[in-house]
């Protein structure tokens, strides 16, 4: 099915879906592009802004539309009414600056049935969507969680890194369980080089991709499907070992690598690009 856009990220411009166990209904966020006129990545973006509706239309489910500006990979959820999120990005002026943080909270809670969410600092270094979580941390179960890492103290990702660390691990999901925390080493660090800043086309409104500029590269920011997790990789030489810690991870998965950068080089990966749909009936 073809859908009229701007850009490609079903994750942030897309529904998400909620599920009671016997039927499936989508949530319609307002999007901004990150960040609209202050700080956003490109104008217009009212053809993404209605990607919510006409996926639901299409799939035939109702729809809540939420009074918030919020993008699906700056939340990630375990099922169990628990959610995941930045500061740098939820609580960002050019977000719903009218809004307080209790507030934020309450509409979560209320359109997602959150319990409980824990709040990170920031997101990977130099992510332009103002650090969304599913690029840092991720939930593997309930209970469960992965973390981007980097043991590079030079590195401006080790302080982030560190800093949602301390906070997972000082942290209780809302059955009352301490966190089990992986650390997935990060790639890279990887650069845009010269070739790839002269094959993307200059298009008026949008960030330029500049070669020297660090891509905020990440292996937490993998698909989970029925039965397998799709991770991307970037024929670096952490690209074995990530695979092998999120396969020990998920044994009851199929880890499957696809080669990412192209999609890196468009500012996000493979969670970003995909939005999964809960089995339910549907109208």
């Amino acid at each position: 099915i073809e859908l009229s856009n701007n850009d490609s990220w079903i994750r942030d411009c897309g529904p998400t879906f909620v599920n009671n166990g016997k039927e499936v209904r989508a949530v319609d966020w307002d999007f901004n592009a990150w960040g609209g006129l202050v700080g956003g990545l490109y104008f217009p973006w009212d053809l993404d802004d209605l990607v919510a509706r006409k996926v639901a239309d299409v799939e035939r489910v109702d729809r809540y539309k939420a009074p918030l500006v919020l993008e699906g990979g700056s939340i990630h959820v375990d099922g169990e009414g628990t959610l995941l999120t930045t500061e740098e990005c939820l609580l960002n002026e050019n977000r719903n600056p009218q809004l307080s943080q209790a507030e934020i909270e309450a509409y979560l809670q209320q359109y997602l049935n959150i319990e409980k969410i824990l709040w990170l600092g920031k997101g990977i270094y130099n992510d332009e969507t103002n650090g969304h979580v599913d690029n840092i941390c991720c939930f593997i179960r309930p209970g469960v969680v992965a973390l981007s890492w980097t043991d590079d103290k030079d590195d401006p990702q080790y302080e982030i890194s560190m800093d949602a660390y301390e906070r997972l691990r000082h942290a209780t999901d809302a059955r009352g369980r301490k966190l089990e925390i992986h650390k997935i080493y990060q790639p890279g660090p990887i650069y845009i080089s010269e070739e790839e800043s002269g094959g993307v086309d200059a298009v008026e409104g949008t960030l330029p991709r500049q070669a020297g500029d660090r891509l905020a590269g990440s292996y937490v920011n993998f698909y989970m499907v029925n039965g397998g997790a799709v991770v991307p990789v970037f024929n670096d030489p952490h690209d074995a070992a990530a695979l092998d810690t999120l396969q020990k991870l998920m044994p009851e998965r199929k880890v499957v690598a696809v080669y990412a950068r192209e999609i890196l080089l468009g500012g996000g990966n493979i969670h970003c690009i995909t939005q999964q749909q809960p089995a339910a009936k549907s109208k």
